[in-house]
């Protein structure tokens, strides 16, 4: 579809001249002579980019231009001056004009604003349909008690500059919060920064946070920004921040104070207008008593706390989270939507989700993927889902048994099924807290969380919105 553009000019040969050269272009190019026919074509058809000419008779440029602003914010115009008229085309720039140009027309000129104008309506579209994608993608689905509770208290403090300390086990929808207290903000066109403190190495989360300068230390080979630095006049979120060392709380807590950062080897502070919110899966006051975590921080950090509901506690939202996941993964994967049956729904609502909302989108991704027809059994769900083991894993009141010794190609092979079993075993013993977890295999809570993702008992990239939850 060819592109469209007005020109509203009161004479006649640059009218002509216009419609002409935009037409050999392959603009399709309307042309009238006065505001008045202008603001008529606009409410009669749609276009693209209008020409317009300062000086028109009886309603003047500026005053049409006013007009158009009224019936569409966002179309472009590039208006049109005369000799002597540049000042008034500096005006009209600045009443929400493109661009202006010059009479005697300029061709190379002319085509030149055009296409700039026309190019940046179509990013401006562009930018504007991603950010409604993203916040789709953000949105809080449920109509439970404890979920509208939620959504009006982000609504209450998310215009606010206070720190938001969220609490929540693994899969609630930690990060969703976080997202949604940004966006509701007045930081909502600034970025936002998330870091796992879980996921990053010790010696490596300094230099993450607070950048570091080209050879501070082996591997340095470049001046890199941190986390504070890039979140600048936006949000930064702390995930897991119950998981970060002592020695990195006490650096944190200074940034606070004093909103300055100085990268690992540098020597100069850099000022810092970041907004901190941060989350757990632990009780930080049981930290606290135990020397784990500084009541400093915690004072800082719980401003305005928020408290995450398991699934399990509002299980009325579970027909709506599995509708909305079953619509936007189908669209993702590029199936239709399947129908979910009323005795497959009973059974997601019998289950216990010590996954919580990552469990069910975990779920309702493979029956995306893996059911055929478009129709969702009860008989097409994981035969462990009663029996609280992942999907795809042999349960104790069906699916298929464990392989037989004889079965596995090699001993790293069962060594590899062995583990991966009892580590999901500890995990749901452990009512999916990581922390816990880790505790009871003793191992860092980091390398079990790598090792988790790599046997794919957690989310794909694209569900890491709730992963770090």
């Amino acid at each position: 579809m060819r592109e469209s553009i007005l020109i509203v000019d009161d004479e006649t040969g640059v009218r002509t001249s216009l419609q002409g050269i935009l037409g050999d272009e392959g603009y399709q190019a309307d042309a009238v002579e006065s505001g008045e026919a202008c603001l008529a074509a606009l409410e009669k058809g749609r276009y693209d980019l209008v020409l317009l000419d300062v000086w028109l008779p009886q309603m003047d440029g500026l005053t049409t231009l006013s007009r158009i602003r009224t019936l569409d914010p966002d179309l472009p115009v590039v208006v049109i001056s005369g000799h002597g008229s540049i000042e008034t085309a500096v005006k009209a720039v600045r009443m929400g004009a493109q661009d202006f140009v010059e009479k005697p027309l300029s061709l190379e000129k002319t085509l030149l604003v055009v296409r700039n104008a026309l190019r940046q309506r179509k990013l401006e579209a562009e930018n504007r349909a991603l950010k409604q994608q993203v916040e789709h993608r953000w949105v809080m689905v449920g109509e439970s008690a404890g979920l509208r509770a939620l959504r009006a208290e982000i609504a209450q403090a998310a215009p606010s500059n206070g720190r938001v300390l969220i609490y929540g086990e693994n899969g609630t929808g930690k990060e969703l919060v976080a997202r949604n207290i940004h966006v509701g903000s007045l930081r909502a066109d600034g970025p936002f920064v998330e870091v796992n403190c879980a996921a990053i190495p010790e010696e490596l989360i300094e230099s993450e946070l607070f950048g570091h300068t080209r050879g501070a230390f082996t591997g340095a080979l470049t001046t890199k920004k941190g986390k504070f630095e890039l979140a600048d006049g936006g949000t930064l979120f702390l995930d897991e921040v119950g998981d970060m060392s002592l020695k990195t709380q006490a650096k944190v807590l200074r940034v606070l104070q004093e909103q300055k950062v100085e990268p690992v080897g540098g020597t100069s502070s850099i000022t810092v207008d970041v907004r901190v919110i941060a989350a757990t899966n632990k009780r930080l006051e049981n930290e606290i008593r135990k020397a784990a975590f500084r009541e400093d921080l915690y004072f800082r950090l719980n401003v305005i706390p928020f408290q995450v509901p398991p699934l399990r506690d509002r299980r009325e939202d579970v027909p709506l989270l599995a509708r909305h996941f079953i619509a936007e993964l189908s669209a993702e994967y590029g199936k239709r939507p399947k129908d979910l049956a009323a005795e497959a729904l009973d059974v997601l609502l019998a289950h216990h989700w010590p996954g919580n909302v990552r469990e069910l989108r975990n779920i309702i991704e493979r029956l995306v993927i893996m059911t055929p027809g478009d129709r969702i059994e009860a008989r097409h769900l994981p035969g462990g889902l009663l029996a609280g083991t992942p999907p795809g894993e042999p349960s104790a009141s069906g699916g298929s048994p464990p392989p037989l010794l004889g079965e596995f190609p090699s001993l790293a092979a069962a060594r590899e099924d062995f583990e991966k079993r009892y580590i999901w075993k500890k995990y749901q013993e452990c009512g999916g807290n990581m922390s816990r977890t880790a505790e009871m295999l003793q191992v860092e809570r980091s390398n079990l969380y790598r090792k988790m993702k790599a046997y794919g008992l957690l989310p794909a990239r694209r569900g890491e919105a709730l992963e770090s939850a």
